[in-house]
């Protein structure tokens, strides 16, 4: 049986969206999301609200192998969203992570081109933990001074990955980290501090 998608897709959704461009807009905060969704695992609800709110017919949308490995998770998100899903994460335009510790190496994903920056890949990651604090040093542009961010799993080899993913600024992969509640942004301007 199909599960529910958002209760009120219109204020749902854009409350999702909403708490997604502040997040992207000032990295390092975190953003509440309280999506009331009840999707097949292994997708947690905040990975489901961010693909409900955020992707579409146009938007091919690529799993990790924990995602692809459940079937209701494909048709829950084709049914909720109509966004093809692609094998190749190169081309995906929003990529779900349930596994961070498990997450590919950064440049797998689309970077976009010196034409199209904005063709790269929005990788969404579903954590345990999520919170400001020691972990990542964050500066850039939202960001007044650095911010702390402590997040856990740290994906393997992180910090290094973020630096080469800012270093080829326009281009470069936008995250979205996501745990039970909260969202924060990543994007690809941000520069990681050790």
């Amino acid at each position: 049986m199909l599960r529910a998608g958002f209760a009120d897709p219109v204020h749902d959704s854009q409350g999702v969206f909403r708490a997604v461009l502040d997040a992207l807009a000032r990295p390092g905060t975190i953003h509440a999301i309280a999506p009331r969704l009840d999707p097949p695992g292994p997708l947690t609800p905040e990975l489901a609200a961010v693909a409900l709110a955020l992707t579409d017919r146009d938007t091919a949308v690529w799993l990790d192998p924990a995602l692809a490995a459940a079937p209701e998770v494909a048709a829950y998100l084709r049914f909720h969203t109509g966004a093809p899903l692609t094998a190749d994460p190169g081309r995906a335009a929003f990529a779900l992570v349930r596994e961070a510790g498990r997450c590919p190496p950064l440049h797998t994903f689309a970077r976009g081109t010196p034409a199209y920056p904005d063709g790269s890949t929005t990788l969404v990651l579903a954590l345990d933990s999520l919170a400001p604090g020691a972990g990542l040093r964050l500066s850039g542009p939202g960001i007044r001074g650095t911010a702390d961010l402590a997040l856990a799993p740290l994906p393997p080899g992180w910090p290094a990955a973020l630096r080469e993913n800012h270093a080829g600024f326009p281009l470069g992969v936008d995250c979205l980290l996501t745990a039970p509640g909260r969202v924060a942004g990543l994007p690809r301007s941000t520069l990681v501090g050790s």
